[in-house]
């Protein structure tokens, strides 16, 4: 055996002896990943890779210094010592940037761990070569060139390249942020890779931007101010005729949303509604008004907004201030409103029969009733009646369903029972005066007609009788509701010593 086959056999051995090592490298890599990061696999897939491509080399050389000729296995042994360094610099690379960084919180975006992987084969490249001996200035040269005539050719994807590690670097836009192009496409940025960046937009589907028109256009990132993710602005427009002044039309709408909070609206700073424009159609009267809050999961923009306008209507309804109407339809809405009275009507006297506070009186005082009741509409989430507030009068429930909650002295609230149309609430403002001992909330639309007190009073002063029958009714109630939240059983001549002292309020409460 000659001098170069015996070094080639030596070289063989040799390797065989490290293929254990990385064997068992690789193994101890793989377990760790798959206990502590299973989402990194596809990294470890990659080693696994290089790992098989080294084995195969080491099995290379030994079949080259058993049957090639002498010297053979030079080159291979090169390679195979690459392929080696490859595979040990991404084995370092998950157990230091996938395990050891994520377990104190350090995420580094893509493209900057790919460029510190990129360095790290470079480097390793580079010492195999010149473990053996090759002339490195050489190899530089001709890398150099290829290099060169490869941005010549691939300008476009060279700049791709550029932006994205520009994006990386400067952090002008990060994953999970959501942005907007120049287009006015909007879409939450999933990864910045090396060719283009990834936007999910809110109708489900995946947005591809080459990263160097990233870097040419506008981006508008949403929701973000002084290098801080926040809420972004958002407005909910309409229209209102000239009949009815802005001051009032604001107030409605701002005492109804900042009454109860909206889910996903931020309260600092707190929405707020904006007289914005006249008409200025000529043929048009109405104002234009705007309503600004701020969104804090952008990808709920509809669903929130059309709670806004929920809220809104149930807002409008109440206090009895329509829509604009174009013009040319005045006429004919001018013609339908008795007969939309007449159905109101018919609809409150529907709810108030089933309603056992006003069983006691005749149908003509209930029709009386019924002709005098306002439309009080509620959108999901809405405050009816807050506890501790004084006010007058009482809520016929004609469909819907609500909660009576209380709130303790330590701030707690507690839910005592629901109540589903037909029913009432807040009937003691109405007969004693006194305040809400109850906050009633809607779980769902409520469509409710509210009565106050100088109607009722109309009907109770033409016959006082009315009280005694009403307060009865109350007593009935009141105890069992309050008996019910304590878990108690009714006592005999609990409710009606209920009845007496309520009577006693009522007369006095109304002057008889």
């Amino acid at each position: 055996m000659t001098w170069a086959m015996f070094m080639d056999a030596a070289s063989a051995v040799s390797g065989a002896r490290d293929f254990v090592g990385v064997t068992a490298a690789v193994l101890l890599v793989a377990l760790l990943v798959n206990v502590f990061a299973r989402h990194r696999r596809r990294e470890l897939r990659r080693a696994v890779i290089l790992y098989l491509v080294y084995a195969l080399g080491i099995v290379l050389q030994v079949v080259a210094a058993r049957f090639g000729p002498a010297g053979g296995t030079q080159w291979l042994g090169i390679l195979t010592d690459i392929v080696l360094g490859l595979a040990l610099v991404h084995l370092t690379a998950i157990v230091v940037i996938d395990l050891a960084f994520v377990a104190v919180a350090i995420e580094l975006p893509t493209l900057i761990v790919d460029v510190l992987v990129g360095i790290a084969y470079c480097i390793a490249t580079g010492t195999v070569l010149s473990m053996h001996g090759v002339d490195l200035t050489s190899f530089v040269a001709v890398s150099t060139v290829a290099a060169a005539v490869l941005t010549l050719g691939l300008q476009n994807t060279v700049g791709n390249v550029i932006g994205g590690l520009a994006l990386q670097f400067d952090g002008s836009i990060e994953p999970n942020q959501w942005v907007q192009l120049d287009n006015g496409k909007q879409g939450k940025v999933k990864v910045v890779r090396w060719r283009h960046t990834l936007l999910e937009t809110r109708d489900g589907d995946t947005l591809v931007v080459p990263n160097a028109t990233l870097l040419q256009s506008n981006i508008l990132v949403l929701g973000k101010r002084d290098g801080k993710q926040g809420p972004h602005r958002m407005w909910v427009s309409f229209q209102v005729d000239f009949r009815f002044a802005p001051t009032r039309v604001i107030g409605v709408v701002e005492e109804a949303l900042r009454n109860q909070a909206i889910p996903n609206i931020a309260t600092d700073p707190p929405l707020d509604c904006i007289c914005m424009d006249f008409a200025r159609d000529g043929h048009e009267s109405y104002v234009i008004y705007s309503i600004r809050y701020w969104l804090v999961d952008l990808a709920k923009d509809d669903p929130t907004s059309s709670r806004v306008r929920e809220r809104l209507y149930a807002a409008m309804t109440r206090a009895e201030i329509p829509f604009a109407i174009p013009m040319y339809r005045t006429q004919v809405i001018a013609d339908s409103q008795d007969a939309r009275r007449e159905s109101r009507v018919a609809k409150a006297r529907q709810a108030m029969d089933s309603v056992e506070l006003f069983r006691p009186m005749t149908p003509d005082e209930r029709q009386s009733i019924a002709e005098c009741l306002v439309p009080a509409w509620f959108a999901p989430g809405e405050v009816m009646t807050r506890q501790g507030a004084v006010a007058h009068w009482l809520y016929v429930l004609a469909s819907g369903k609500a909660e009576i909650r209380v709130q303790s002295e330590g701030g707690s609230e507690r839910l005592v029972t629901t109540i589903e149309g037909p029913g009432f609430f807040g009937e003691m403002g109405l007969m004693t005066g006194e305040s809400r001992t109850a906050s009633v909330v809607a779980v769902t639309a409520c469509d409710c007609y509210r009565l106050d007190r100088g109607t009722f009073e109309q009907v109770i002063k033409q016959r006082p009788e009315i009280a005694q029958e009403v307060a009865t009714v109350l007593a009935e109630r009141r105890v069992r509701l309050g008996l019910v939240a304590k878990r108690q059983s009714i006592a005999p001549g609990m409710e009606d010593a209920e009845a007496r002292e309520l009577l006693k309020r009522v007369r006095s409460f109304f002057g008889l």
